[in-house]
């Protein structure tokens, strides 16, 4: 039957020829025409697929899946101050959203408090200014924190953050270890893709192993890192190398514990994960499928882990940023269903949906509203959440998945035989692959060979863009006139103290977190506790060797 086809589509390309040369996926994957069950017959079902649950947990971490419940319904958010950004996070709770993710801006990233010079015109601009826990306070103001996760995407300073979180708890009544949610702390993927960096890559992971151990004792439901591929994909790397190069950072913060001190089973199941969700459809599915198997598998094989939950890569998505178009930009709605829609048949635990309009400015509520419901759309109208994995069997999906996990692994592979992950990124490895990728798409696109609806095809007139949400200059003012009132009014003896216990700490062996929760408790300011310990780590300056 086969040659009778391949007959008959001789045929019909010499009358119709196709539209490209080639087809292939983002990665390189050939496309092939059709697929059948010759392209899977090496199937091991019970080793390669199995059941939802269970080992190698392909078809998804839990048994029952979206069957039982959503996804948690995200909503990035955070502009200019903690009270315009308590306002927003309330308008979300009350729209159905599950879970609320926190944006900080540039100087809360970095370490710099709002009223330090280098802060200056960057302050409130890309997310919410946290200078201490008084804004902490605010930002979570009518918020119970033992009744809603809260994700943090925040790195350099997760620890800082952490503590605010932690001592608001205090506050209002709440036990660390009710306290749920994930604070990002993947500071890997910073030196590879964004650059919010501060120390040096020891000194940082000493940090990260720190949070791991306390948050093992004292906050037990939190998920202690976000090992993130969403940034790593949106500086222009490929499914595969969004997946190696990911699970490759996961393998170095699971050495990095393991060698101070810490059992792999005790820390492994608060591992999270955060993926992009881009536009190719299939690919995505195949992808997150393909990471699911193979970090199970590292687990297992490289690591010992005997618990089945420190196999789970269980992960956050959020919809591709760039991917969105200043140009046309209601055609983002489209782009960010499909994407989201990708990620719910590829298995996420948790979902953000980006806004129609993040290309030009912040979002604005209607908005933020409308990615909401495209979630909610998917979840109660298109049915796919009424079974577990409905993709799984397909001719195309188990081949994309085999050969995702194949090119992954050969990647990361690499990875350990230049000496693990930092010293991969110390010599530009990681960021070269990334780069070449990146230009290579951008040439396609430039070349007309990949289509972007109305930006390099079906272009119209428009109008200037309206309703954008601008953040007013007067936020930066009136955020350092709050910070020197704070600095007035707390007691300055008790921060100079618990900023003086903290750098001894830094100089020794013991865990940070107790004498940064301590900072955080008397009002020390983000920025001051970070001198603290650059006076011990110093700073990171990039110098790759190519």
């Amino acid at each position: 039957m086969i040659k009778k086809w391949e007959e008959i589509y001789k045929k019909s390309i010499e009358r119709f020829p196709e539209r490209k040369e080639k087809f292939q996926t983002t990665s390189g994957i050939e496309i092939k025409p059709f697929y059948t069950p010759e392209d899977i017959k090496d199937l091991d079902y019970d080793n390669q697929l199995g059941y939802p649950g269970l080992y190698p947990f392909t078809r998804g971490v839990q048994p029952t899946m979206y069957r039982s419940r959503f996804w948690t319904m995200r909503q990035y958010a955070g502009f200019a101050t903690a009270e315009e950004s308590n306002k927003r996070y309330h308008y979300l709770l009350q729209q159905g959203t599950m879970g609320l993710s926190v944006a900080f801006d540039l100087p809360t990233q970095i370490g710099y408090d709002s009223d330090d010079p280098m802060a200056e015109g960057e302050v409130g601009r890309v997310g919410v200014a946290i200078d201490s826990l008084e804004d902490m306070e605010i930002l979570f103001n009518g918020i119970p924190l033992d009744k809603v996760s809260t994700s943090m995407t925040i790195n350099a300073t997760a620890a800082i953050l952490l503590a605010f979180y932690i001592a608001v708890g205090e506050k209002q009544g709440v036990s660390s270890t009710k306290l749920s949610g994930t604070i990002q702390n993947d500071i890997l993927k910073e030196y590879i893709a964004r650059g919010t960096y501060i120390f040096p890559p020891k000194e940082s992971m000493r940090i990260i192993t720190d949070i791991f151990a306390f948050c093992k004792d004292h906050v037990p439901k939190w998920n202690t890192i976000s090992i993130s591929g969403y940034h790593i994909r949106e500086a222009g790397s490929t499914a595969v190398q969004e997946v190696a190069f990911t699970l490759a950072d996961g393998m170095e913060y699971v050495k990095a514990a393991i060698e101070a001190g810490l059992n792999v089973d005790d820390f492994a199941g608060r591992l999270s994960f955060f993926f992009n969700g881009h536009n190719n459809f299939l690919e995505e599915i195949a992808k997150f499928r393909a990471a699911r198997r193979l970090w199970a598998k590292i687990m297992k094989e490289r690591f010992g882990a005997k618990n089945p939950r420190s196999c789970m890569l269980r992960f956050h998505t959020q919809t591709a940023g760039s991917t969105l178009t200043a140009q046309q930009p209601e055609n983002n709605i489209v782009r960010v269903a499909i994407q989201a829609l990708a990620a719910v048949l590829g298995g996420t635990q948790s979902l953000h949906t980006n806004s129609f309009d993040e290309a030009l400015a912040l979002p604005t509520e209607k908005s933020v509203r409308i990615a909401l419901r495209t979630q909610q759309i998917i979840a109660h109208e298109s049915g796919v959440a009424d079974t577990i994995d409905p993709l799984a069997g397909s001719y195309l999906i188990e081949t994309w998945t085999n050969e995702i996990e194949r090119k992954a692994e050969e990647y990361i592979n690499k990875i350990e035989e230049l000496g693990g992950m930092i010293r991969a990124i110390e010599m530009g490895y990681v960021q070269k692959e990334i780069q070449n990728s990146a230009y290579e798409y951008q040439l396609m696109i430039e070349k007309g060979e990949q289509i972007v609806v109305g930006v390099n095809k079906y272009q119209i007139e428009e109008e200037p863009p309206q309703d954008i949400l601008k953040i007013d200059p007067v936020v930066e003012e009136n955020q350092k006139r709050k910070l020197k009132a704070l600095r007035e009014k707390r007691d300055n003896l008790a921060v100079q103290n618990a900023l003086k216990k903290l750098e001894e700490a830094a100089k020794s062996n013991e865990n940070l977190m107790p004498k940064i929760i301590e900072c955080a408790r008397c009002y020390a300011t983000l920025g001051e506790i970070i001198k603290s310990l650059k006076n011990v780590f110093g700073e990171y300056k990039e110098n790759i060797v190519l």
